[in-house]
């Protein structure tokens, strides 16, 4: 019977399990540790050792063993070391009760967390009886994991519930079969001919390891840590094979899904544009991707397991490693440059500007930190045509609105030659058609002087046209004051600041022309205030005689009065006109979305 026993076919230990398996044993049985120490036995054993098992264990074997220790100690620790099962044949140590009995110790290493033996002891008694056999039968039936019983030939002997039960079969279906024509296997020649070697192998004497698909009922399968372990006689011959597995699909579908997300994780990594570093704790990078090789021109065997000082210039090496340790303390993903322009260096030793994006991944091992290196040569070129492009136009526009100032003055200089010999009527209107033209010509002057051509300062606009227009009128119609009331800036687009002006040049003309009649004086006032963040409203407005009846904007024949809601719509705004107490104009427009100083 002892020589039958499937002792590698499962872990024991000091568990309640473990106990109850040693109790069902039908032979004395102790489990010792690695230090030659009890951690269990059962009574048998314990009445053999002459103790009990609470005080066996944790004790030495040296002082409580059923036979000589001298016989039986080298063989623990030959087979604790080798892990070949041994088996040493002796009287009794205390054979007061026992005369002319022998014991056989036999002792066999279980691999475990930490490694073990199981002793068992015979006595050259009667066998154990059928009652006690099947309790044994019945403790490996209920082992959870898969164990069987081969002879060395490969014809299975036994086998435990588990492996039955989990492929719909009775033991008498498979007894007495070649194992690797058994259900389990018999789905693919290819796997009948791995377990076909795999007994072969054991049946030599080398234990046999391995992950293999095993079939279930109903064409189910499952991956199993299938072991086949050779069994010896007391006379070191090869007596049977242990087959033991347990299911470890949940561990290998576990180790595919891992093994596809590193996969999906390399996709990303290789596939990205830009170059990928991930550096550990001692600026040594442990992973690069393509792009990296691309950029530098360093194979990938190359830069792993090197400093990422190498990829920059020898100038900036130095500082680095404390820059870096730095970073580790308060880690967070920012742009490593910030305000400064980077270079790397290259393996033929040229450089080139760079952006480097820093992000920290916390590991087992400690924080890593992913750097993402852009190469920015072409951008910074593509900038630099860009900035002397747009240097080109504005050094253009502003010599285009130096020219069209000067023109617009030529065209105003004109006018007043013509004005001093022409009729009184005539002079009149080319005097209105020249501060037309000043006004355009001062939007002009104002976009040469910011140097900004796309919006227009209306509050220094405005200040600059009323002074022109008193300085026009100096002498000839003095009966009148102009003030200007305006605030800080307020900006217009230049579309909207052309026809602005020329309203307010053609309300204030009307306003000297008809508000005070026969030298009458009075008050001309030119307003801008901001209504909100996005829109102001211009007011020019008299304390004169006020418009006659029937003469409005739009409907007197006069060009400034026809020209008046023509501006009004030009710049994107509505008016209103009131007539109480004089007459005022109030113009409400968009102001310029930005404002620059």
């Amino acid at each position: 019977m002892l020589k039958d026993l499937p002792t590698g076919s499962s872990s024991v230990s000091a568990t309640p399990d473990g106990t109850a398996i040693l109790r069902a044993l039908p032979v004395a049985a102790a489990l010792i540790d690695e230090r030659l120490r009890y951690i269990d036995s059962n009574p048998e054993f314990a009445t053999l050792a002459r103790s009990c098992e609470s005080a066996l264990r944790g004790a030495s074997c040296a002082q409580s063993l059923p036979i000589d220790p001298a016989e039986l100690l080298p063989t623990l620790r030959r087979t604790l070391d080798s892990g070949l099962e041994g088996s040493v044949t002796a009287a009794p140590r205390l054979a007061d009760d026992q005369a002319g009995q022998r014991l056989r110790c036999r002792c066999r290493r279980i691999d475990t967390a930490s490694p073990c033996i199981l002793l068992l002891v015979e006595t050259d008694a009667a066998p154990a009886p059928p009652a006690q056999q099947q309790a044994f039968k019945s403790v490996l039936d209920n082992i959870f994991t898969f164990a069987g019983l081969l002879a060395p030939d490969g014809t299975l002997l036994e086998a435990n519930r588990a492996p039955l039960e989990a492929a719909g079969i009775t033991l008498h279906d498979v007894r007495g079969r070649k194992f690797w024509d058994c259900h389990w296997w018999n789905f693919d020649p290819q796997v009948q001919a791995r377990i076909r070697d795999a007994v072969e192998a054991a049946a030599g004497g080398a234990t046999q390891r391995f992950d293999i698909a095993k079939r279930l009922a109903g064409s189910n399968f499952v991956s199993i840590d299938l072991m086949l372990s050779p069994m010896r006689d007391d006379e070191g011959r090869i007596s049977h094979l242990v087959y033991s597995a347990i299911d470890v699909s949940a561990r290998k579908a576990g180790e595919a899904a891992l093994q596809r997300s590193e996969q999906r994780f390399r996709q990303v990594v290789e596939s990205a544009p830009d170059g990928l570093a991930m550096v550990d704790g001692a600026g040594r990078m442990v992973l690069v991707n393509a792009g990296m090789e691309s950029i530098f021109g360093y194979s990938r065997e190359e830069m792993l397991d090197h400093c990422i000082e190498m990829l920059m210039p020898e100038r900036h090496r130095a500082a680095h490693g404390g820059l870096f340790q730095g970073y580790l303390e308060h880690p967070s993903a920012r742009d490593m440059a910030g305000r400064r322009e980077l270079y790397a260096r290259r393996r033929d030793g040229s450089e080139f500007p760079v952006e480097i994006g820093l992000n920290p991944i916390r590991t087992e091992t400690g924080t890593m930190v992913l750097a993402t290196i852009q190469d920015v040569t072409t951008r910074k070129a593509d900038r630099r045509m860009i900035e002397k492009a747009l240097e080109e136009k504005t050094v253009l526009l502003n010599e285009i609105h130096h020219r069209v100032k000067n023109n617009l003055q030529v065209i105003s200089s004109l006018l007043n030659l013509q004005a001093r010999g022409a009729e009184p009527s005539v002079a009149s209107a080319l005097a209105e058609s020249q501060g037309r033209v000043k006004a355009m010509a001062l939007i002009h002057q104002l976009l040469y002087e910011r140097n900004d051509f796309s919006q227009v300062d209306l509050s220094a606009y405005l200040r600059r046209l009323c002074a022109l227009l008193q300085e026009g009128y100096r002498g000839s119609r003095a009966n009148f004051k102009l003030t200007v009331d305006v605030p800080g800036e307020i900006f217009l687009s230049l579309q909207s600041a052309v026809p602005c002006g020329l309203l307010v040049n053609e309300l204030v003309t009307n306003a000297v022309k008809h508000a005070f009649p026969e030298q009458r004086s009075g008050h001309i006032e030119v307003s801008l205030a901001a209504l909100d963040a996005r829109h102001c409203v211009i007011t020019v407005a008299d304390d004169g005689v006020g418009l006659p009846e029937g003469v409005a904007p739009g409907i007197s024949r006069s060009l400034g009065m026809q020209l008046i809601p023509l501006l009004a719509d030009q710049a994107g705004g509505h008016w209103k006109l009131l007539t109480e107490h004089g007459t005022r104009f109030e113009l409400h427009i968009e102001t310029a979305l930005q404002e620059h100083p």
